[in-house]
């Protein structure tokens, strides 16, 4: 990072920005680049974002350039911050591809992306990854909780630049647990308003309270 002038430089290359200037929006970026760039560190909100998903996308490169986008999942918070500039992942048994691990072992540079499809944000984060595979403290201390497979390696993440989109064109989904949990809900309130008009059925004093307050004991 030492070379570039502004951290959102990892990305816009000459390339990129000569793009920019012939369609428009160059301008606007220099602006951002002289008020400091893109984050470089893990602040607070991005901390609580983190530990809040339960899937990223990782994407290497090999020492040719051909780029490979992998979906890694687990439970919340399973993609840890162990300092402002570092994260890391336990990385557990899959089809034994080993296609990101290959990449990682020939060239370093690496890409984070983060979704949350319910709150339509997303964080986009440039840096470099290591595979750590001789440090049994380092993959105990990510293992997730209550997880029974044994972590083959530890991936670290060394941060460079993020950034955040806007929510434009993201999906908005509901994971399936969270619906259940808004349905199980909705028939505990049910079932609790079913109950209170079933006490009060028969109760003239408390049907009239209730109709005063205009509520309508069994619908009459």
């Amino acid at each position: 990072m030492s070379d570039l002038k502004s951290s959102s430089d990892i990305a816009f290359t000459p390339a990129v920005k000569a793009i920019q200037q012939r369609k428009g929006s160059r301008n606007g970026y220099r602006r951002m680049e002289q008020h400091g760039g893109w984050e470089t560190t893990v602040t607070a909100e991005l901390a609580a974002f983190i530990a809040a998903r339960d899937s990223f996308f990782l994407a290497t490169a090999s020492a040719d350039g051909q780029p490979y986008i992998q979906h890694r999942g687990g439970a919340a918070g399973f993609l840890r911050v162990i300092d402002e500039k570092t994260l890391g992942f336990a990385d557990f048994r899959g089809n034994r591809q080993y296609v990101s691990l290959g990449n990682l072992s020939e060239n370093p540079k690496a890409y984070l992306f983060l979704i949350d499809y319910a709150r339509r944000q997303r964080i986009k984060i440039w840096g470099a990854a290591r595979v750590v595979e001789d440090d049994p403290d380092l993959l105990e201390r990510l293992r997730p909780a209550g997880y029974a497979g044994t972590p083959e390696q530890a991936i670290l993440f060394e941060i460079e630049a993020w950034d955040a989109n806007c929510p434009q064109h993201i999906p908005q989904m509901i994971a399936a647990k969270d619906v259940a949990a808004a349905l199980a809900e909705k028939d505990r309130r049910i079932l609790g308003l079913e109950a209170e008009l079933a006490s009060v059925r028969g109760k003239p004093s408390e049907r009239l309270n209730l109709v005063a307050s205009g509520r309508r004991p069994g619908g009459g």
